[in-house]
């Protein structure tokens, strides 16, 4: 019989369910089944978006008074790849050396069935405690984003569930549990690049105008120059070129046009806006009346955001270094994460599983330390509540 206070028979029971996206695979009814159980009040919540797959999602909450502290994750994963490579099924489960295997191991079943484990164990010593304990659990973290967690919050926003502290387990921790913390995340903007020209024959190249060096003219201005130096809290903001295209199959060809697709992850110096509004100052510096171009911005809901230090990061620092005596960095470094979401009706801070195997084959988690992130998420909530 499973015993969710037990981090690691929960992470089993999850990894078993096959809930690649967008398919929830059983893992939220039965999170649903155990809080249920257990007392909280459950909403298992299914959003649709018009070109996009229905997801299902779990809201659940014990308790209705303040401070709430709301715990955030994702049951989906990501395709499993080959299966012939993976050395156990990846929905088995299965430990192995001490490693619990499976897709979604770290990535993140294992965080959520941590925190689970820490939140009931908590409740069964202080079932009468003043506050209240939640869980946001998303189907659509791993895919396109639309129906998962900004479509939970804004039905708590409509339903009146609002909360105080947010924390969200994907794994942080590069190296040892307890590495980091992430107090923020830096934003993300594509943009694409088209530069015309006019095609003809290579032998006759007065009678053409190759888009080529233009468009490395175009990439030379908008490298040029760093876009900042950081912040206290963040690194610089980062331009990287992805893509450089002619579409050309012939070498005597010059091409009609070139086409580029660049990523900017930026700190919390600039909004989208302003970031592309600097952008294009330096492709029209750079492209003065001789080079004939197009620059489009994908829409971002990844904005850099920052939960300032405080009483929650100390309490949640104080829990890890508690545990494993390690005083965790704080950190904004990564990619994006639903707390680009969360952090709009909260503060949210991340701390989870150390992510080295996340998304490869043969995911997986130690056992002791997915033990020792449940005894540390609930050193947090002890510490959260003590007041």
């Amino acid at each position: 019989m499973l015993d969710a206070r037990d981090a690691v028979q929960l992470t089993q029971a999850l990894i078993r369910c096959p809930s690649v996206t967008p398919e929830e695979g059983g893992a939220l009814r039965l999170i649903a089944d155990i809080l249920g159980a257990a007392g909280f009040e459950t909403h298992l919540l299914r959003f649709s978006t018009d070109g996009t797959p229905d997801v299902d999602n779990l809201y659940a909450r014990f308790g209705r008074g303040n401070p709430h502290l709301l715990f955030a994750g994702h049951t989906d994963v990501v395709p499993v790849g080959d299966e012939a490579k993976w050395s156990v099924p990846p929905f088995s489960g299965e430990i192995r050396d001490g490693k619990v295997y499976g897709r979604g191991a770290t990535d993140m079943k294992g965080g959520v069935a941590a925190s689970i484990a820490a939140a009931l164990r908590f409740i069964d010593r202080h079932p009468n405690f003043g506050g209240s304990i939640g869980f946001l659990i998303t189907g659509d973290e791993e895919g396109p984003a639309i129906n998962g967690t900004v479509k939970v919050l804004d039905w708590m926003q409509d339903n009146g569930e609002t909360f105080d502290h947010c924390i969200l387990g994907e794994p942080t921790n590069p190296e040892q549990l307890g590495d980091m913390i992430k107090i923020g995340r830096r934003g993300s903007l594509t943009g694409h690049i088209v530069v015309q020209g006019k095609q003809g024959h290579v032998a006759y190249p007065h009678l053409t105008d190759n888009p080529i060096p233009g468009m490395m003219k175009l990439v030379q201005g908008v490298l040029a120059e760093p876009l900042d130096h950081g912040t206290v809290h963040f690194g610089a903001t980062n331009c990287e070129f992805t893509t450089l295209d002619v579409g050309n199959k012939a070498t005597n060809v010059i091409p009609n046009e070139v086409r580029a697709t660049f990523n900017i992850r930026f700190n919390d110096v600039w909004t989208p806006e302003t970031l592309e509004a600097e952008i294009r100052k330096r492709l029209d510096q750079a492209a003065g009346n001789s080079i004939r171009y197009e620059a489009r911005f994908e829409p971002t809901n990844a904005i850099a955001f920052m939960t300032q230090p405080g009483p929650f990061v100390e309490k949640m620092s104080a829990a890890i270094e508690a545990m494993t005596g390690i005083k965790p960095q704080l950190s904004t470094t990564g990619g994006t994460s639903d707390a680009r979401f969360i952090c709009k009706y909260g503060p949210v801070i991340e701390f989870g599983l150390i992510g080295k195997t996340m998304h490869q084959i043969d995911e997986h988690a130690d056992v002791a330390e997915l033990e020792a992130l449940a005894k540390i998420y609930e050193g947090a909530i002890e510490r959260y509540f003590a007041s």
